[in-house]
């Protein structure tokens, strides 16, 4: 069926519905998105305040064929949370919808409601001395929904896995407004389709998620965390099984910096503390969480010292604080600040065999430069595989020098990632920027596949379109 816009008519009957003023002009951040790629539209927004107002608002939109987008924090970066051109939808924000509904320590499993904030959950496992150990740079704005809606990674997924990993159960409310109620506690149940993993990753094309059941851990009893210059990327390779060999799974982020990394922050954040004087071509981040009885200072000079034997490290600098913990967290936190500042020609999230990853990196590195005369700021978490290969101008050019190469940059980075057994969308998914890889890369039997539970789940194709499918329509029968 055609989508029809949220017009007038429309508007009317939704706020007929909710005479509490739930119903609303959309205000521009609800357009916008972090990189400024795309500008949304939207008849109105909603702002309801249960789940039983999510399901009315969906069955309203789905019997007139109205579009929804889903809207949680809004700090993806690939066009997933804005709609730019159709029928003007209704954005559906879950702002409101933000209590911790249950916290507990004997189960380790707190339930929330899916626009809490991640920080509001730190707190929330904070306050029983318990870990929810979920890590984005954005995690004051985003919310969990969000973060399940797209599978978020971030830079504890070596040790704890992605947000997938770390979700027991669902609410969520379907597009003809059923609710389907999965927010399970249990660490096993086999009874069936898992279809808690559907909606995960599924990025607002299936149905809205509305409250999850999430996995808590103990505290770690001490941090270590260390600075370490390492000579390429295979060396980091080696000291992170060095590492593993020595501590085990107590390895909670290893992530990989590139000098340019150091060199953005100098251009564009000249007051920026910088802990090297003279900044390494490569460098690794890495963050232990220790148990009691393990010194976090003697773990940490004990690696150093195998690792400087073996080759795989030259320098490094040890946190003595939590403090200068913070400290080198800011600077891996910041760069991304400092990308943008700069201006990237091309952004790339990728995932890779972590084997193959120096080989990745030697090999794009090359066929860029034989492309053009371009920076490349490779860095990200190496641990589980996922880079952020980002390519920019040199100094005295701009990234809107390189418009007319720009689409091949990234496809000759997508290609070699392919070709090595990698994915294009490592933890942000694929929203609007990435459909046409998706259809590129993607293979044949998985795309038919996804056409069936877009076509099963959502066959008027309200939610969220243009997201993830290239052309909704190719998905609906």
């Amino acid at each position: 069926m055609q989508l029809q816009p949220a017009d007038t008519l429309f508007i009317a009957r939704l706020t007929q519905a909710f005479p509490e003023n739930i119903i609303r002009q959309a205000e521009p951040r609800y357009l916008e998105e972090p990189r400024g790629s795309w500008q949304g539209i939207a008849g109105c927004v909603a702002l309801p305040t249960s789940t039983e107002k999510v399901a009315t608002i969906l069955r309203i939109a789905n019997e007139a064929c109205v579009p929804v987008v889903p809207y949680g924090g809004g700090t993806g970066l690939v066009g997933g949370q804005v709609y730019p051109e159709g029928p003007a939808p209704v954005v559906l924000s879950l702002e409101r919808m933000n209590k911790v509904l249950d916290a507990n320590p004997a189960e380790n499993v707190l339930v929330t409601q899916a626009g809490a904030t991640l920080d509001s959950l730190h707190k929330a496992a904070d306050n029983i001395d318990r870990l929810f150990p979920l890590a984005i740079a954005s995690s004051g704005t985003a919310q969990i929904g969000g973060n399940l809606a797209t599978n978020a990674g971030g830079s504890n997924v070596l040790r704890y896995g992605n947000t997938r990993d770390l979700c027991l159960g669902l609410e969520v409310v379907l597009p003809d407004g059923r609710i389907w109620n999965g927010l399970s506690r249990l660490r096993k149940d086999n009874t069936g389709y898992d279809l808690r993993d559907i909606f995960v990753g599924s990025e607002g094309t299936l149905g809205v998620i509305t409250a999850a059941s999430l996995k808590l851990f103990p505290r770690p009893s001490h941090y270590a965390t260390a600075l370490l210059v390492v000579p390429s990327p295979l060396a980091a390779l080696d000291l992170l099984a060095l590492v593993r060999s020595k501590v085990g799974e107590t390895v909670s982020a290893f992530e990989l910096i590139h000098g340019n990394g150091y060199t953005f922050l100098r251009e564009t954040m000249p007051d920026f503390k910088l802990p090297f004087d003279r900044p390494p071509q490569w460098s690794v981040l890495l963050d232990l969480g220790l148990s009691e009885g393990m010194n976090p200072d003697d773990t940490l000079e004990a690696i150093f010292t195998d690792a400087y034997d073996a080759g795989v490290v030259t320098d490094g600098l040890l946190a003595a604080s939590l403090t200068q913990r913070d400290e080198f967290w800011a600077l891996r936190e910041t760069i991304p600040l400092a990308n943008r500042a700069v201006g990237a020609i091309a952004s790339h999230d990728v995932s890779l065999p972590i084997s193959r990853i120096p080989s990745f990196i030697e090999q794009a590195d090359k066929a860029l430069a034989a492309l053009a005369d371009m920076r490349i700021n490779c860095f990200g978490h190496l641990g589980d595989g996922n880079l952020h290969y980002n390519v920019f101008p040199p100094v005295g050019k701009t990234k809107q020098d390189y418009q007319p190469i720009r689409e091949k940059v990234s496809e000759v980075v997508h290609d070699l990632v392919h070709q090595l057994d990698g994915s294009f969308s490592a933890e942000h998914g694929v929203g609007r920027l990435k459909t046409h890889d998706l259809m590129r890369y993607g293979d044949p039997v998985k795309l038919t596949l996804m056409k069936g539970v877009k076509q099963q789940f959502d066959p008027n194709g309200i939610m969220n379109p243009g997201a993830i499918f290239q052309n909704e329509a190719e998905f609906l029968i």
